[in-house]
């Protein structure tokens, strides 16, 4: 077959392959024109889900009457003149293929008024052949319907998914664009049911709740930074609001990220918004945050991709990190103690305690203790108690914890002071008791700390009860000095007299040639043994003092790394993931017996700690009932 130019109808059906994959990129291109045309509102209209139709109307300046054949032609465009524009875009559309492309596989209709014409132009586009302009009725702004989407190509057609599927992909779209223009207004009518109705807004934190969910009011934190200088053009700022870390998702889809006004998909970017929440959600979930970044145009490239929400950055590392320092910042100024708010059954009025249909209300084993020497208390004489049936909760499944019953008063206050910044000791496991409950006489003061089932400490702040889950506030205990410790250099070794020798697989050998250099720092020597062992030399002193067994934490955490557990690629997360577990296997355990000096030690270590409010996992390390809560629980009037 002879070489030949193709037809321009075709080209731009070709070139609709990548500028119009589904209707709702339709529904972006026309409201990027929007934007750029300077529209103050726009409202959509679609039936069959963009199949049948998609109508847009803006308030903008319009399209002059002699220009509108133009527009509908491939690669004209308004927005650029010469191939150094594209060194500094900034706005939304340059490429000139959007309207030639969407009308090559539709019926296309482009009506349009400019503010100074006494009338509209209208011009239609029908299977490739633009008719002429011709006078029509209509108010300033321009008005774009795309008819019978995708009837030209039919195998494309028959590739769309849905009608309420692709309804639901055009708002996602008009969502996401409604979040990088909050000044404009927005309103998405489908089949004639009103589906969004977004009113221009002047500030920002308005639209983001309005998109995102009413839940989130209150929710929202403040995010801000800014790097560089005005005065060589590397200035770059950055403003959002992110979630709370209780207000995680498990997908990624309510991260938004906005440059210079245009809304953009980055793995970079959502990668820095998660690295900020890194330790307080747990690693399957996805924090919920919007950032605007503001930057010179010139230190961008839009024109990587012809949907352009792909960019390419001159420097992506430090953007990266100021997205990064800014979550973390605003996360470690705000209060993110959990409220813990205990829901009322539906069978049984608030306040009062609900039983199970048949069967006498559950009561624990009471034991009261009147010989506590805790604050507030006097020298008592032997324990006095009182027994009840013991109930089929005394013996859950939370292994010895569940098991053994025991309660430790401290008082805080006079502890801290004989405590100093030491390693902690390692607690005693709690013996096998009889399942009880125990109640102190009295809880005086507020650094009063009771234990409870050897997992749980409890204490009182300004808004109510606190309780402290042992583990997972030492656990982050832990990866904060471990994560000081490597900051001012290698962690202390501790030499094998004779290696440590463990069978590994050869993905786990290949993790640790990787993270050899990481681990070294860290206090871990270790080289392969073979072509299917590992030999440990040398494992960090803190680790052996809080009696870590070499093989099995070395092991897991190979196979860990192997299985892409561990980012390898990444030094900064790849020493986050291996302090995770190393601060995981160093922590006091649920069912631990603490004394009353390790209590107050890791009581006191947590008001020198950053992010003490979850663990390295995201896992809360403690929750807090509101003294109102109480109040309503027990019957009484706040006051």
């Amino acid at each position: 077959m002879p070489i030949r130019r193709l037809a321009p109808a075709v080209v731009n059906q070709i070139a609709a392959g990548e500028v119009v994959e589904r209707p709702a990129s339709v529904v972006k291109e026309v409201l990027e024109n929007a934007f750029d045309a300077g529209a103050r509102r726009v409202d959509i209209e679609i039936a069959g889900g963009g199949r049948d139709l998609i109508r847009i109307a803006d308030d903008g300046e319009g399209i002059p009457a002699d220009q509108l054949a133009l527009a509908v032609e491939a690669h004209a465009t308004s927005k650029i003149e010469s191939a150094t524009d594209l060194e500094g875009v900034s706005t939304m559309g340059f490429r000139g293929e959007a309207l030639a492309s969407i009308a090559s596989v539709s019926r296309f209709m482009l009506e349009s008024r400019t503010k100074g014409d006494d009338e509209a132009w209208r011009i239609e586009v029908n299977d490739g052949v633009i008719g002429s302009p011709a006078p029509t009725a209509g108010p300033p702004g321009t008005r774009v319907e795309v008819r019978n989407l995708f009837h030209t190509v039919p195998a494309r057609r028959r590739f769309l998914k849905s009608e309420t599927a692709e309804s639901a992909r055009i708002a996602e779209v008009v969502r996401l664009l409604a979040l990088a223009r909050p000044t404009i207004g927005f309103r998405l009518v489908s089949n004639g049911r009103c589906l969004l109705d977004l009113p221009a807004t002047d500030d920002p934190r308005r639209r983001i709740v309005g998109v995102l969910g009413e839940e989130l009011d209150g929710r929202l934190i403040e995010v801000r930074g800014e790097i560089g200088s005005p005065a060589d053009g590397t200035l770059t700022s950055v403003w959002g609001l992110v979630g709370l870390p209780e207000t995680a998702r498990p997908t990624a889809k309510n991260q938004r990220f906005i440059l210079n006004g245009r809304a953009i998909v980055d793995r970079s970017l959502s990668h820095a918004l998660k690295e900020g929440f890194r330790g307080l959600v747990e690693p399957g979930r996805h924090p919920v945050g919007v950032c605007y970044l503001e930057m010179n145009p010139a230190r961008v490239d839009v024109n990587v991709h012809p949907a352009k929400t792909e960019v390419r950055f001159r420097e992506a590392r430090p953007l990266h990190g100021l997205v990064r320092r800014a979550i973390q910042e605003a996360l470690q100024e705000a209060d993110l103690v959990r409220n813990l708010a205990i829901e009322t059954s539906a069978e049984a009025p608030a306040g009062e305690p609900s039983a199970r249909e048949g069967t006498a209300p559950e009561r624990p084993t009471i034991v009261t203790r009147s010989s506590w020497s805790g604050p507030g208390s006097g020298a008592g004489g032997p324990s006095r108690s009182t027994s009840h049936p013991s109930s089929p909760r005394a013996g859950s499944d939370r292994s010895s914890a569940g098991r053994s019953r025991t309660s430790s008063g401290v008082d805080l206050a006079r502890a801290r002071e004989a405590v100093g910044d030491v390693p902690m000791p390692t607690a005693t496991p709690a013996s096998p008791a009889t399942p009880a409950v125990e109640v102190l006489p009295t809880l005086v003061g507020a650094d009063a700390v009771l234990q409870v089932h050897q997992s749980f400490l409890v204490t009182q702040d300004s808004e109510g009860l606190v309780i402290i889950d042992q583990h997972a506030l030492h656990e982050r205990v832990m990866f904060e000095k471990l994560h000081d410790r490597y900051a001012a250099g290698p962690l202390e070794s501790q030499r094998q007299l004779v290696p440590i020798v463990f069978d590994a697989d050869p993905a786990s050998i290949a993790a640790l040639e990787s993270l050899a250099p990481l681990l070294e720092r860290l206090g871990i020597e270790a080289t392969a043994a073979g072509p299917r062992g590992v030999a440990i030399h040398g494992f960090p002193t803190l680790l052996v003092s809080r009696r870590v067994d070499p093989g099995p934490f070395l092991s897991e955490l190979l196979e860990r790394a192997a299985q892409g557990e561990i980012d390898r690629d990444d030094h900064e997360a790849a020493l986050a993931d291996v302090l995770d577990v190393m601060s995981c296997k160093a922590a006091v355990k649920a069912g631990d017996r603490l004394g009353e000096r390790e209590i107050a030690e890791l009581l006191a270590m947590r008001d020198r700690i950053d992010r003490e409010g979850s663990c390295p996992h995201g896992r809360p390390t403690h929750l807090r009932i509101p003294i109102a809560e109480l109040e309503r629980r027990f019957g009484r009037s706040p006051g």
